[in-house]
């Protein structure tokens, strides 16, 4: 097996240059750094796999990978994950990996570095192979990885198919769903599916508007504000509340009233939503639910590695009735 002053003859660096790039700790040139991750995948050197062939110790922290947390549906996990794994003797390292592709490259490798027991993945920028290549034992939240690596989510096709019953029950005929980009493997793209199968069952259209889920509240408004304007909608499907809450105020300022002139619903149901925004329509996610399988099965997988886990694990959404979905009377 490799260690760590092989890799740095291989580099040709000082075991120190090797020990600081692989913990991300102080300034090294891009040159240096390449040298050293090239050796590191010629020698298939895992850090995390050396340190416990050594030591046979656990580290107790699970690294949690999100695109952040300002999001109420993300924030509420990380603090869920946070709080559950506590109860069970465990920390956690955070990585805020937004929707940049080297960062979280870049906290992938600090993970493998700092010898962590495992890692919950919720973040969508890096390509499949490189958490094939991770070596520690992973499960994804709502994110085709692997074959060997568990996905976790809600029943989005359920939860699509939910939001349309509930539109078209509200009366609405012209409807639009406003969803992210929808990305290939992505577990999320279920909700199109199911809204779709309803509303053609119908025999009705529906228009589709997607906006990235990283555009400003600026842009979105912008996009938003050209759907009211140049449709005759009358009811609404957005794919996360938070931008149910941004058609709600585009469409104030348009004049246009919710639900008398437009039904909407949303989708993730968070504490804060319901708390502070109880008015809004929307699917619930079980966040608590979603949390404890994710390490449960995380904790199976630290065990044993080569336990048999399912491919999906699929958990069921509810709608949460709100006033912005309200029948009006003709």
């Amino acid at each position: 097996m490799a260690k760590l002053e092989d890799i740095a003859k291989l580099a040709e660096v000082s075991p120190t240059t090797v020990s600081r790039v692989i913990n991300n700790y102080g300034s090294l040139s891009e040159k240096t750094k390449n040298k050293v991750f090239t050796a590191m995948k010629e020698l298939n050197y895992q850090p995390n796999s050396l340190a416990r062939s050594l030591k046979g110790k656990s580290s107790k922290i699970i690294g949690v990978i999100f695109p952040g947390v300002s999001n109420p549906f993300f924030g509420q996990m990380v603090e869920t994950i946070e709080n559950q794994l506590f109860d069970r003797g465990y920390k956690i390292i955070l990585c805020n990996a937004g929707k940049n592709k080297e960062k979280e490259r870049a906290y992938l490798r600090m993970l493998i570095a700092n010898q962590v027991d495992g890692i919950i993945a919720g973040s969508h920028n890096l390509e499949i192979e490189e958490y094939q290549q991770v070596g520690l034992p992973i499960i994804s939240f709502d994110r085709y990885l692997s074959e060997n690596i568990p996905i976790v989510s809600s029943d989005n096709f359920q939860g699509g198919k939910i939001a349309a019953e509930v539109l078209l029950a509200s009366g609405s005929k012209n409807i639009q769903m406003i969803s992210g980009a929808n990305q290939p493997n992505s577990p999320t793209n279920r909700r199109l599916v199911g809204f779709k199968e309803v509303i053609e069952d119908n025999n009705l259209k529906f228009g589709l508007t997607e906006i990235k889920y990283n555009a400003s509240p600026n842009i979105k408004g912008m996009k938003i504000k050209e759907v009211l304007s140049n449709n005759s909608v009358d009811g609404i499907f957005c794919t996360d509340d938070l931008t149910s809450l941004l058609v709600f105020q585009q469409a104030h300022q348009l004049g246009l009233r919710i639900p008398e002139d437009i039904r909407l619903i949303g989708y993730d149901g968070t504490s804060f939503i319901q708390e502070f925004h109880p008015e809004l329509a929307t699917i619930e996610q079980p966040i608590n639910d979603i949390v404890t399988l994710m390490i449960d099965l995380l904790l199976q997988r630290i065990k044993d590695p080569d336990c048999n886990l399912q491919q999906n694990y699929v958990l069921p959404v509810k709608a949460i009735a709100g006033e912005t979905s309200r029948r009006i009377s003709e």
